[in-house]
């Protein structure tokens, strides 16, 4: 008999082995993407001090594309720049939480390098 396999725990899986490589300072954060079924999350995270120093979502009043979409995701990418820079932070190491570098992942990667971050 075949068994289903279980997406969310293959993606966390992946997650946890990209964890153990990757990890954000205060000199180089770490950006964070989260997908769910509606909605994008993204957030520049310093895993030493444990803290959150930037971050967006779909949810926020200022983002017009209120969906998981490749729009939405070149809209939240070019935010989470401007929000960044504003913060002065320049470098980020890429989280792509476990998710394929493909689709919404890649855009909202793109719109990000296009805002001015560097990774």
């Amino acid at each position: 008999m075949v068994k289903k396999t279980d997406r969310k725990m293959e993606r966390a899986r992946r997650h946890l082995r990209v964890r153990r490589k990757i990890s954000g300072t205060a000199e180089r954060p770490r950006l964070c993407v989260y997908r769910s079924n509606t909605n994008l999350y993204v957030q520049i995270i310093d895993d030493v001090a444990r803290t959150t120093l930037v971050s967006a979502s779909t949810l926020d009043k200022d983002v017009k594309t209120k969906r998981a979409n490749k729009e939405a995701a070149k809209e939240l990418g070019a935010i989470i720049a401007k929000k960044a820079l504003d913060k002065k932070i320049n470098t980020v190491v890429f989280d792509r939480g476990g998710y394929i570098y493909h689709g919404v992942v890649k855009e909202l990667a793109e719109a990000a390098r296009e805002g001015g971050l560097k990774f």
